[in-house]
Formats: C-alpha cells, structure tokens, sequence
C-alpha cells in the first residue's frame, strides 16, 4: 500500500479562519469555480508523469496548510491548458484562434478591443492551449499564450502594464495600476488583470480549497511527477448530490507546496472539463529582461488608462457587459450553500422567444434554442435549460437566470422555490 494512502478531513481544518471569511468562501468558490470553467479556462489531464514518488506521508490537513504556507515570488515556466466544458459550436467560432477573430482580423482591433485581456480569456474557452508564465515577487509578472498563428502577452513590471496582441498588431498600455484599490480592472496587489488570474494551477487551487468545509471531502490520494516534480495529490470532492462537479484533483509540490496540476472533472465523467498544468517549471529568479515590453515597430497602441476613464463614463468595456446585465436587472444574488450555490439575476417580462411565435424572427429564434436547450416547467412556470457538461443554466420565460454547477432539478427546485 502507498505511503501516502487517503486521509479524510471534512471541515475541521478551516477551524483557524472567522466564520464570516468560512461563509463567504463556502458560498461563492463553487461559483467562481463553475463561472471560471463557464467562462473559460479549462484543462485536460495531460502533466502526470510516469510513476509515483514514495513520499513521507502527510495528512490532508498538513498539506492544505503547506499550500497556504507556500510563499514562491520567483518562478517560469510553460503550462499547458485544454478546455472540455460540452459547450455548442456557434457561427463564427467565440473561441476562435487569436489570428482568425474578429478584432484581430482588423474588425476594433485599433481600439484596443483585440488587446482586452476578456477576448483573450473568451478564446480559452474550448480547445487546447499553451501559456508561458513568469514571475518575479508582487511587482513583476509575464503572461503569454502562444497559439501557432499569434502570440498575446499582458507583461507587467513596477507601475506599468502592458498587453499585446500580435495578431492585430495592437498594444494596450497603462500606468495607473493603484486604481486597482478603488475597483478598477488592475489587481495591483498582483499586477495582472483580474481577466486573467486564474490561468495557473496555484490560483484554481487556492479556489478550490477555499471551498473545502462540511460540504466537502478532501484526501490525499497518492503521489505523481508532475513537470517533473515530485507532488502529492490532493483530491477534492463534494458531498452534495446536486453538484455537478464530481472531483478536483491537486498536484502540490512536495519541496514548496505549489499547486503544478488542477483538474476538475465533471460528476457525468469522460474527460476533465477544466485541467491547468505545467508542463515545465523552474523556481528561480527570471532574467530581468523577460519583464521589459517595448510595442513592435508600425503597433498600434491604444492609452488604457484613458480607456478605464472613458469606461467609468459609461462607455463599458466587453468585460463590464455581464456585471452591468445584472446589475440592470436587479443585480447578482446567490442562495443555496456550498457546491449547490446558484447564482440568479431577476428578469422582468418576457425573457425567452416562444415556441408559439410562427413564422418570422421570434420563431426562428425559438426554433434556434430550442436546438441548444430543453423546455422545463414547474410551479414557476417554463423557460429553457441549457447545459454544458459542468455548468447548468435556466432562463425563464420571466427573463429570471439561475446557473450553478448543479444539476438541471436543482435549478428547477431554486425557480419554484423563489417564485
């Protein structure tokens, strides 16, 4: 038997943490989980490398506080990132390469639209996918996802930010990373956008385990080389029979306690739906050059900071769009506990095109999802689900949305208990 057989903990390890810090990350991680993969940065287990190391044994409780504990400023390497969320194929490819959408191909990329990082997480959201990172403690970090056709990068060092997006040769510039502290789009405790923080395996996991409570059972479950690094697995399950989610597996360093491998595998099975990994890593001080971003000769670089300006005068950038649906709406609330934790923004009048439009745009509208959803019913009266193989979402006839990582009865359930 393995050294490192499963040990159970199943709430008592958060014991160190207020309770109004253990409410809030029980109800909305399994949401910022499921709206990550929904969102689009999902993976594929494909790291592991042959054979599992002996490792001294460690309880589920001491390797979580040797994550937490973990506190690595410098490190570079590749990782490598598959989505697999069941999501239907639209006209014109959302997730289409860096070279063939539409702002690069010249549509807005000279407003720095191509250069956004949400169009770039957009393009994460099925496929497979390759990222260069690299960091340098809290003032300086490198990003990079390099497709066959293009390369983006977000590259920040000190009080700058750049992104850029060699596909329509476009840069997005700003210097005014503070506001990062007065709600803009910078984290500038992290330099990067918060579009795009959690493309590595350290951020998914500090989500994950954030979650962890009495909704929840975590394990360790072995060992694996990963990049070529000896880990301990750290699996994750929920308890609730609602959740779609059917287990979280985390690869930790064995040396520093760094997350190398996360991924999420739907309760349906087959193939992980979200999988970050790195496929190299080194933890030592990157050449400070990597950090330096000079724009490419004939770029068009567009001023970001007047970008946010003209954004808070209600000009809105496509990453505001989904905050200011629902704030239009009445704003974004969450009910149920846990990994049943159902996001819903309340609609008003028709929400749906019905079926019992013929002929013109409202019934080929209703024809159209029909093909992509299912007709549901209830004491709330009907709408449509729609579903990925992680994420369920109801829209109801009322324009009322409830979407979770939860079984398609379960938002049903939500619809006709709010009613």
């Amino acid at each position: 038997m393995s050294r490192n057989e499963p040990t159970q903990v199943t709430g008592g390890w958060d014991e160190g943490h207020s309770p109004r810090r253990r409410k809030a990350a029980r109800y909305a991680v399994p949401v910022a989980v499921a709206g990550v993969a929904a969102a689009t940065i999902g993976l594929v287990p494909a790291f592991a490398g042959s054979g599992s190391p002996d490792l001294p044994k460690i309880s589920a409780q001491d390797l979580i506080a040797k994550v937490a504990k973990s506190d690595v400023q410098q490190l570079s390497g590749t990782v490598r990132v598959t989505t697999d969320l069941g999501l239907p194929s639209l006209p014109g490819g959302a997730a289409g390469g860096f070279a063939g959408g539409q702002a690069g191909a010249g549509g807005k990329g000279g407003d720095g639209a191509s250069a956004a990082p949400m169009s770039k997480l957009m393009e994460l959201a099925s496929g497979s996918h390759t990222l260069r990172v690299a960091a340098d403690g809290p003032d300086k970090q490198r990003v990079s996802i390099v497709d066959k056709a293009a390369e983006y990068s977000l590259v920040h060092n000190g009080n700058e930010l750049w992104a850029y997006d060699s596909g329509s040769n476009t840069a997005l510039h700003s210097t005014d990373l503070d506001a990062g502290k007065h709600g803009s789009r910078h984290d500038s405790a992290e330099g990067l956008p918060k579009d795009l923080k959690n493309a590595t395996p350290q951020d998914l996991a500090q989500q994950a385990l954030k979650a962890a409570g009495d909704t929840t059972s975590v394990t360790v479950d072995g060992t694996a080389k990963v990049a070529g690094r000896d880990a301990y697995q750290l699996l994750i399950k929920p308890k609730q029979a609602a959740s779609t989610v059917g287990s979280i597996r985390v690869a930790v360093d064995a040396e520093n306690g760094v997350p190398l491998k996360f991924t999420l595998t739907p309760k349906s099975g087959g193939a992980a739906a979200v999988d970050v990994g790195y496929t190299n890593v080194e933890f030592a001080k990157p050449a400070a050059s990597t950090f330096s971003f000079t724009p490419p000769k004939g770029a068009k670089v567009v001023d970001g900071d007047k970008a946010e300006a003209q954004r808070k005068h209600g000009k809105d950038l496509p990453s505001e769009g989904a905050r200011d649906f629902a704030k239009d709406k009445g704003g974004l609330n969450v009910i149920g506990k846990g990994w049943t934790s159902i996001a819903t923004i309340k609609g008003e009048g028709s929400g749906m095109p019905s079926g019992k439009e013929q002929g013109g745009a409202g019934g080929d509208a209703a024809t159209f999802l029909d093909s992509i959803g299912e007709k549901a019913h209830g004491s709330f009266g009907s709408g449509r689900i729609f579903s990925t193989r992680l994420v369920n979402a109801l829209i109801t006839d009322k324009g009322t949305v409830y979407v979770g990582a939860v079984d398609k009865q379960a938002l049903i359930d939500a619809a006709n208990a709010a009613k």
